[in-house]
C-alpha cells in the first residue's frame, strides 16, 4: 500500500493547482491515468477570464457568465469566482507562466475577447494557453519533493468507510490500476481530491482528448456523491472538420477577433440566428450550426478569418495556422471546415467553495465538480479560471483539517476473478455507446431520442456489470465502466429537464421554464 496525506486524482490544472498549493506542507500523490500532461487543460487553447484591466469589472463579468448561464449560475459561487480570479492570474504569473505581453496595455499583457464576453479579459499566451500554464506548472511538479506522480495508474474505486466497517462515512484512499506493472495498488490517503476533468468521450465527435471519460464522476457517484446538471454539455462550435485532424478545436478567440462562420456558398448566417452573430454564446452558435447543417444536409460550414493579414495570424493563432497549414488549409487565404463537438461537462459531483462533497474527506476540483458557476452554459475561457480558483480553495480547506488516524486499508481482491477471453465485446460497447450518445443525446434532443438511449444504457449497464464481475480489469473497461454510467447520470439528468434551457434543447419542451432549477441526483 502507498500511503500520501492528500492523493489527487487527474494531473489538469484543477489537479496541479491542488498539489503545488498544497505541497510545502504535505506529502502528496498526484495520479494520472497517462502522462502528466495528456489531460484537457493542456490542449486548452483560448486563455483564462479574469477582470485584469481598469475598464473592466467584476460586476459586468458576473453579469456576463450569468447571461451565458442561462439564469442558472449559483449567485454566490460566480461572485467568488469572479472576486478571485485576478490573485489566481497573479499566482499564475508568479509560478512563470509565459502569457502574451502587450506593452500598450496598462497591465502590460494582452487581453482577447471571446464569445459571450462584454470586455477584452481573457488573458491567454499566444492560442497554446493550457500548454503554457501545464508545461510551467510540471516542470514545478516534478521538482517539488514532496509530490509524488504516479503516471499511467487509472483510477478504479475510492474506498470508503463503507469498505472498512467504520460507521463514519468518509474517503479513505482509492483502488488504482497501475498498467504498467499490470496490477492493482491500493493508496491511502487523508484527502482525496477528484480532478479528472469531464466525459467528452461519451460523444463520437469531442474536442476532448481519450482521458476525458468521466473517471471522478462516476468514481464520486458510485461512492454515494450527489450529482448535478449532467445534462448540460457543452458542443464547442468550431472544432476542425478534416478527416486526418483528430479532435482539433478552432479557439474561440478566431471569432473574437472578427471570424466569420459562413455556409459552403459564401453567406454569412449567424446574424439570422442571433443579434450577436458570431459572439452569442456557445450553446447558441452550436445549435446555429447544427441547424444549417441539417437543413442543407452539409457536413461542415467554414469560419472565415481571411480579412486578418497573414502576419497577424500567425502572432495570435499559431497553432492553429500551423496545424491547417499542415493540413492544406491556409487561413489567412481559405475559410476553415469546422463542425460542433462535445466540448465540456457542465454538471458534475456537487461541491462547496471549497471542493467538499458530501463524504468526509473527499474533494472535486475542476470539470469534474459541479460548484454552480457554469450554470446552463459555460461561458469561454471560465473553465481555467475555475480550476484556479477552486483549485487553491480546496487546498486552503486541506491545509485546515487535523490529521485522520490512520486505518488499515484491504488489499483489492481478484481471486475470483479470471483474464477476459475476448477483448472485443469492450470495443463494440465503446462504439455503440458514443454513437447513440451523439445521435440521441446531443445538440438538439427528444423525449423519444433520450428513451431510446436509456434503454441502450440499461442494456450495456448489465452486461459490463456482468463483464466487470468475472474479469480482471483493464484500462480499456475501466473507461468503458465510467462512460456508461456517466452517460446514465447525463441521460437520466436530461430527462427530468421539462424545458430547454442553455445547453439543453428540447423539441418537446421548446420554452424555457420561469424559474431556473439545478437537476440533482442523489445515489439510492
Amino acid at each position: 500500500m502507498k500511503s500520501f496525506e492528500v492523493a489527487v486524482l487527474g494531473s489538469g490544472l484543477a489537479g496541479l493547482t491542488v498539489a503545488l498549493n498544497l505541497a510545502d506542507r504535505c506529502r502528496v500523490a498526484i495520479v494520472t491515468k497517462r502522462e502528466l500532461l495528456d489531460g484537457a487543460s493542456n490542449w486548452a487553447q483560448g486563455g483564462i477570464a479574469a477582470v485584469l484591466a481598469s475598464d473592466d469589472s467584476p460586476d459586468s463579468h458576473i453579469s456576463d457568465t450569468q447571461i451565458a448561464g442561462a439564469g442558472l449560475c449559483d449567485p454566490e459561487t460566480t461572485r467568488y469566482a469572479v472576486e478571485h480570479g485576478k490573485e489566481a492570474i497573479e499566482w499564475l504569473i508568479s509560478q512563470g507562466v509565459p502569457f502574451t505581453r502587450d506593452q500598450s496595455s496598462e497591465i502590460g499583457y494582452h487581453l482577447t475577447m471571446e464569445g459571450g464576453h462584454s470586455h477584452r479579459r481573457v488573458i491567454h499566451a499566444a492560442d497554446a494557453t493550457g500548454h503554457a500554464v501545464q508545461t510551467t506548472l510540471e516542470a514545478k511538479v516534478k521538482a517539488h519533493p514532496n509530490i509524488t506522480v504516479l503516471e499511467h495508474h487509472v483510477g478504479i474505486d475510492l474506498i470508503t468507510s463503507e469498505k472498512l466497517g467504520l460507521d463514519a462515512p468518509a474517503c479513505r484512499g482509492l483502488y488504482a490500476l497501475d498498467n504498467r506493472a499490470g496490477r492493482v495498488v491500493t493508496i491511502g490517503a487523508d484527502r482525496v481530491v477528484l480532478a479528472t476533468g469531464g466525459a467528452g468521450k461519451v460523444y463520437l465527435y469531442t474536442t476532448n482528448p481519450d482521458t476525458a471519460t468521466g473517471d471522478g464522476i462516476a468514481m464520486g457517484w458510485r461512492a454515494g456523491c450527489t450529482v448535478a446538471n449532467m445534462e448540460f454539455i457543452q458542443f464547442h462550435p468550431t472544432c476542425l472538420y478534416h478527416p486526418h485532424a483528430k479532435s482539433f478545436l478552432i479557439s474561440e478567440a478566431v471569432r473574437g477577433e472578427g471570424g466569420v462562420l459562413r455556409l459552403p456558398d459564401g453567406t454569412r448566417f449567424m446574424p439570422e440566428h442571433d443579434e450577436r452573430a458570431e459572439l452569442a454564446p456557445r450553446d447558441i452558435v452550436a445549435r446555429a450550426i447544427d441547424f444549417e447543417m441539417k437543413r442543407r444536409g452539409l457536413d461542415c460550414v467554414f469560419l472565415d478569418i481571411t480579412h486578418k493579414s497573414e502576419a497577424f495570424l500567425k502572432e495570435h493563432f499559431p497553432t492553429i495556422h500551423g496545424r491547417c497549414l499542415e493540413l492544406g488549409i491556409d487561413i489567412a487565404r481559405q475559410p476553415i471546415p469546422v463542425v460542433p463537438a462535445a466540448h465540456y461537462t457542465c454538471g458534475g459531483i456537487q461541491t462547496d467553495h471549497n471542493g467538499l462533497t458530501g463524504l468526509r474527506g473527499l474533494y472535486a476540483v475542476g470539470e469534474t465538480a459541479h460548484t454552480g458557476l457554469h450554470g446552463a452554459n459555460r461561458l469561454a475561457s471560465n473553465s481555467l479560471l475555475e480550476c484556479l480558483v477552486f483549485g487553491r480553495s480546496a487546498a486552503n480547506h486541506i491545509l485546515q483539517q487535523a490529521a485522520e488516524a490512520p486505518v488499515k486499508l484491504p488489499d483489492w481482491d481478484e481471486s475470483r476473478v479470471t483474464d477476459a477471453d475476448e477483448e472485443i465485446v469492450i470495443a463494440h460497447n465503446w462504439d455503440e455507446l458514443r454513437r447513440f450518445m451523439w445521435d440521441y443525446v446531443g445538440i438538439v434532443r427528444t423525449n423519444k431520442r433520450l428513451e431510446r438511449a436509456m434503454h441502450r444504457i440499461q442494456l450495456l449497464s448489465e452486461e459490463i456489470h456482468e463483464y466487470y464481475s468475472n474479469f480482471r480489469v483493464t484500462s480499456d473497461l475501466l473507461d468503458l465502466r465510467n462512460l456508461v454510467l456517466t452517460a446514465d447520470l447525463i441521460v437520466r439528468c436530461a430527462m427530468r429537464r421539462k424545458e430547454s434551457r442553455g445547453l439543453h434543447f428540447s423539441r418537446d419542451y421548446p420554452e424555457q421554464l420561469p424559474e431556473a432549477r439545478d437537476t440533482v441526483l442523489r445515489p439510492g
